[in-house]
């Protein structure tokens, strides 16, 4: 599902113009971003985490110059669910095969 899907599913269920929605939506985005880089995480109850992970200093290596590089310690955006949200995908992804995704 893409941006504009989404949108427009929201506009349909909730009667919101979908100028509106796409306003909310890119603002809710923009504040998670601005959160995250602030280092703030951002916890949305029954949904899940927006938090931001620390990757260790590590050698890496450059497979077509074969030589070592060390790739140092970063951080990345990462989303951990809810507890609930993994459950209810659980449940209702049990009849989901590989071959539906096709559309």
């Amino acid at each position: 599902m893409r941006k504009a899907d989404m949108v427009a599913r929201i506009a349909d269920k909730t009667g919101i113009p979908k100028v509106d929605v796409l306003v909310t939506l890119e603002t809710f985005f923009k504040e998670v971003k601005t959160s995250l880089t602030d280092g703030e995480a951002v916890y949305v109850r029954g949904f899940g985490s927006f938090i931001v992970k620390k990757r260790a200093a590590k050698i890496g290596r450059n497979i077509k110059k074969n030589v070592a590089v060390e790739i140092p310690e970063h951080f990345i955006p990462a989303f951990k669910p809810a507890k609930e949200f993994m459950q209810t995908v659980k449940e209702h992804a049990t009849g989901i095969t590989e071959s539906s995704d096709e559309d």
